[in-house]
């Protein structure tokens, strides 16, 4: 409200009125600087809460609407982000914006033409900053309101989520409830000050930089990238088979990872909550931080730069399986999920159904370590590689973000090589024990 009395929304009078704001306004630069920090916490603290609720399994019935109506508000909050980061008209920003509108644009013609209609409006600058700020001050809001006050209902008919720790249709214990006011809202109340005060020291400590006014010629000396929330996805469509024909297909396969974030309580319809039993969900999702991240600091590390299939496979791919590995030790260690296989020479003289599933299960031990030692060899082999030519590109050309990451990426990739061939040989030594008594680093959970 205090931006909006200084502020005026059009080409020639946004960025003025900003530059005024920040240079003759009692405490501008420090209003600017909370509006955009405590903006970019909302959008983190929504993607944390999103991952919380899906490794607890929120999702599950009868909350099933209630998740629904939650990743609206995610979609709302980025919505804050994309509409608000235009506003002040800086080259950075109107250069940002239009590589998101670009991407709406690469979606099949109905849903490109009625989203390009609804956010920028009728067409030119003019138009499309007016709509940008209706969309920022009024309508997102008054959005965003209407499903917090849903999910506060729905919160109120269903009650907070119980513990990760049993079936979705155990009945809770009956308890006293802990009233909204003023036990509830006192502790959110301390909460809410905690988090304002470390924003406002983080706002004093750090002050924005208002960047250059955005014309044609000075957007020519930047390299246009999207703001660090969607930078993962402008990383994905910069791999080069997503480049030009491509493009649509890349799109419609991350909005098919939104929809079914959408649909998860529809797709996941177990009974059990507990972390320890759904491993193969959380390592979904732990692949899927895994990949936002990677993604997004490789964006920043190469700005403007088309991604080769290949080093995309080997990032991209080396980084799942690094995920997986991890989670399946973390689930050997923590919770005993991986079972060791006893050979005793004992049941080798029982027959029945037992002998033959621990035969086949053998069978299929063999061949998905034969395939994951193969795949391994290629991914360290392509990583020494990326590697050595990193280094020597290092020597002979100097330190460049696109030399650096490569170097990372060739480490990241061959370390992730290692230890996965490290736990290979871990489970292939089960049986035997012979490398157990020889590397003492293999005890490590044995008999769990």
């Amino acid at each position: 409200m205090m931006m909006m009395l200084y502020y005026v929304p059009s080409p020639s009078q946004a960025y003025p009125t900003t530059q005024y704001i920040f240079q003759n306004v009692s405490y501008g630069t420090f209003l600017e600087t909370v509006h955009l920090y405590t903006a970019y916490a909302m959008i983190m603290l929504t993607f944390m809460h999103l991952m919380r609720g899906y490794f607890v399994s929120v999702h599950k019935k009868p909350r099933e609407v209630m998740w629904v109506v939650g990743m609206l508000m995610g979609f709302v909050t980025l919505g804050f982000g994309f509409t608000g980061y235009l506003l002040p008209w800086t080259v950075v920003s109107k250069s940002a914006t239009d590589v998101g509108l670009g991407m709406i644009q690469a979606l099949p013609p109905p849903f490109s033409s009625f989203l390009t209609f609804l956010i920028v409006g009728t067409g030119g600058d003019a138009a499309e900053l007016l709509r940008f700020y209706d969309l920022h001050v009024v309508i997102l809001p008054a959005v965003l309101l209407v499903l917090l006050g849903v999910k506060m209902y729905m919160l109120e008919a269903h009650g907070v989520s119980g513990p990760a720790s049993g079936l979705k249709s155990q009945a809770p214990e009956k308890k006293k409830l802990i009233p909204i006011f003023p036990d509830v809202s006192f502790y959110l109340f301390e909460l809410a000050a905690i988090f304002g005060a470390a924003m406002l020291l983080i706002s004093v400590a750090f002050p924005l930089n208002l960047p250059p006014e955005y014309s044609a010629a000075v957007a020519g000396q930047y390299t246009a990238q999207p703001d660090w929330y969607f930078l993962w996805i402008y990383q994905i469509l910069k791999i080069s088979v997503f480049e030009q024909a491509g493009l649509p297909v890349a799109l419609s396969a991350i909005t098919l990872i939104f929809v079914a974030l959408v649909l998860l309580p529809f797709i996941d319809r177990g009974d059990n909550r507990a972390i320890a039993k759904r491993m193969k969900y959380v390592t979904l999702g732990g692949i899927f931080v895994a990949e936002v991240a990677v993604l997004a600091v490789w964006g920043y590390l190469t700005p403007g730069q088309v991604i080769p299939d290949e080093q995309a496979a080997v990032v991209l791919g080396g980084t799942a399986l690094l995920v997986m590995l991890g989670s399946a030790v973390l689930y050997k260690v923590l919770f005993g999920g991986l079972r060791k296989v006893g050979l005793k020479s004992s049941s080798a003289g029982i027959g029945g159904e037992v002998g033959s599933s621990n035969q086949s299960a053998l069978r299929s031990a063999s061949v998905w370590t034969a395939g994951s030692f193969v795949g391994l060899l290629a991914l360290g082999t392509y990583c020494i590689s990326l590697e050595i030519n990193a280094i020597v590109a290092w020597v002979l050309q100097g330190v460049s973000p696109l030399v650096l990451s490569n170097v990372v990426l060739a480490t990241v990739g061959l370390l992730g090589a290692v230890a996965g061939t490290a736990y290979l040989l871990y489970r292939l030594d089960l049986p035997t024990g012979r490398i157990r008594r020889k590397v003492r680093a293999f005890e490590l959970g044995w008999d769990r």
